[in-house]
């Protein structure tokens, strides 16, 4: 009872997600029809990103970028440097991933350099630049994935939709950073290179190459939306049972179930007539105030499965939901993944953390909500 009292703790979303399933049986009863409804390609697309990037994470795939930061000499420049490192590779590598690459790498080259008292406020940066980064990119989230793979836009539209609050987040990320180093823009940040980046191992050379590949193949089935998508999530399945088949183990299985589950959800309400009516009538003209709200009590992710069935203006409810994380921890996945690292490493240090990334958070939101919210109307998507 106590280990799974821990999971529960560990995973709240999961029993969320599978209470909101079986109750929406009540409004619409199982039938095969179900089986059409969920979104296999959106949920196999899913499986190939989270299992080929644990075998990035497995085989320190990042290690020259790691390098690169060890070797920064100013506490502006090393923050800058890792700030936008979550940036830019949450557009590849989701949002997600991205801090679970930098944000321990940012704990380490701090404490090395007894820098400690920048940390929250930098790992709260980087928090935004995940949320902020990911948003431009078709695969740079969940969320984005899913409305991308339903919408049925091309890779550059969707891009050229995204750009103008990518490019508004980049300019304020970096006015955050140097106002936080305001009083000495060039204090020495005091760490040794040879500390960060580990090493490789020669005799894994070809899993690095194999998981490279594979990401590659990844990046053309959700770009190209082949109809052959199934062709790919086999390749990867025996490519990763060939090379290493323990790295099944690691795959993040528990938000694979989360998203199946909302999907059931969002089937069985949208087939419901008198309630889907209703959910239409009641976000129409409100998508973007709408999927934030909604995201600050199950996450940015399930809310864009629940809400998107009933959306007019898809645009605002993508900006609206790649806006949810600025609010609270629980608007978006990877806020949590990011307070779950530093607690691990500073035990007893949760509410301080919520704190300040509550403060950082909301004021980068006060300077965003309301561009996203004219440009998610002026723009079509």
């Amino acid at each position: 009872m106590k280990a799974v009292l821990r999971f529960l703790k560990k995973e709240p979303m999961l029993p969320l997600a599978v209470a909101a399933a079986l109750l929406s049986f009540l409004l619409t009863p199982p039938s095969s029809a179900l089986l059409t409804a969920v979104d296999w390609r959106t949920l196999g697309t899913l499986f190939m990103m989270l299992t080929v990037l644990e075998g990035f994470k497995q085989e320190n795939i990042f290690r020259p970028v790691l390098r690169l930061a060890g070797r920064l000499r100013t506490q502006a420049g090393l923050s800058l440097f890792l700030v936008f490192g979550v940036f830019f590779t949450s557009m590849f590598v989701t949002n997600d991933v991205s801090l679970i690459i930098f944000v321990p790498l940012t704990v380490i080259l701090f404490r090395a350099g007894n820098k400690e008292r920048y940390l929250l406020p930098i790992l709260a940066m980087e928090n935004i630049a995940a949320v902020r980064g990911s948003l431009l990119t078709p695969f740079g989230s969940p969320q984005n994935l899913f409305i991308y793979g339903q919408s049925g836009v091309s890779a550059a539209r969707f891009i050229g939709f995204m750009s103008p609050i990518w490019a508004i987040s980049a300019v304020l990320l970096v006015c955050f950073v140097l106002f936080l180093y305001r009083r000495d823009r060039r204090e020495k940040a005091d760490v040794d290179a040879s500390a960060v980046g580990g090493d490789w191992d020669p005799a894994r050379r070809l899993r690095r190459i194999v998981y490279l590949v594979l990401f590659t193949a990844v990046l053309v089935c959700i770009v190209t939306r082949t109809a052959y998508w199934y062709v790919f999530v086999a390749a990867v399945l025996a490519a990763v049972l060939l090379c290493d088949r323990r790295l099944l183990l690691k795959t993040d299985w528990v938000l694979l179930l989360t998203f199946l589950c909302f999907f059931v959800f969002s089937s069985n309400v949208a087939a419901n007539e008198s309630v889907a009516d209703f959910l239409k009538q009641a976000l129409a003209g409100r998508e973007y105030a709408g999927s934030i709200l909604l995201s600050q009590v199950i996450s940015n992710v399930p809310a864009s499965i629940v809400l998107y069935p009933f959306a007019e203006n898809r645009g605002a409810l993508l900006y609206g939901l790649d806006t949810a994380g600025l609010v609270s921890l629980i608007g978006s996945l990877a806020s949590v993944i990011n307070y779950r690292i530093y607690v691990r490493e500073y035990p007893g240090q949760g509410g301080r953390f919520i704190r300040v990334f509550t403060a950082v958070s909301l004021a980068f939101f006060a300077f965003v909500v309301l561009p996203g919210y004219f440009i998610s109307r002026a723009l079509t998507l």
